[in-house]
């Protein structure tokens, strides 16, 4: 497996590169055909928050969807060791749904829920303009956007990504019907899915 470590505004040591380098070939034996892993460590100015200065984030890529977990602690180490638990939480936890609830057959497995069709009439609040953005009202602001390439999935594809990513839920395109969809989580091993159903403008 090739392990990528790089660093934003600090210094890695190689003793830190070789030890996130062994760890990480260990997790072989819980995922099989991982390809490549990146670590990313990001130090910041934290004085207030010294819990958050430092956060790795985690990133296997192979032949399955991609896993990714991150955590934040006072030292590198501690961060790198933090994420890689979560790391192998989801992977036991998403390893273990696939046998309990193969095949979706489970009736209590997902609530399928209906978006509402109740439309509030609210006061529309000022919109002003802050570092070129629109923001209605006091905010909030959008300080972070993603784009991802992705393709249609089955609802049990969709339940083992949103699991390998460590979110609670999952935005996807519905291989069946077509529909934008979201899967999350609700208590224990019980899941939800809500489908949008898209009205084509007259």
């Amino acid at each position: 497996m090739d392990v990528v470590v790089t660093s934003r505004r600090c210094q890695l040591t190689d003793a830190f590169r070789d030890h996130v380098s062994e760890k990480l070939n260990a997790l072989e034996k819980l995922k099989e055909r991982i390809i490549r892993a990146e670590v990313m460590v990001t130090c910041t100015e934290a004085k207030r928050q010294p819990d958050q200065a430092i956060r790795v984030e985690i990133t296997l890529h192979g032949k399955g969807p991609v896993v990714r977990a991150e955590a934040s602690a006072e030292d590198k180490m501690a961060a790198f060791e933090r994420a890689l638990d979560r790391l192998k939480s989801q992977l036991l936890r998403a390893s273990d749904r696939r046998k309990v609830h193969r095949g979706l057959r489970a009736s209590t497995l997902v609530k399928q829920e209906e978006p509402s069709t109740a439309v509030q009439e609210e006061e529309k609040p000022d919109v002003r303009t802050v570092a070129g953005l629109e923001v209605q009202g006091d905010g909030p602001l959008v300080v972070r956007e993603k784009k991802f390439a992705s393709s249609p999935l089955t609802l049990a594809q969709a339940l083992d990504e949103m699991e390998l990513v460590g979110h609670d839920f999952f935005l996807y395109l519905d291989k069946e019907s077509n529909q934008p969809s979201v899967v999350y989580r609700r208590k224990a091993y019980d899941y939800g899915v809500i489908h949008l159903d898209v009205a084509e403008s007259a």
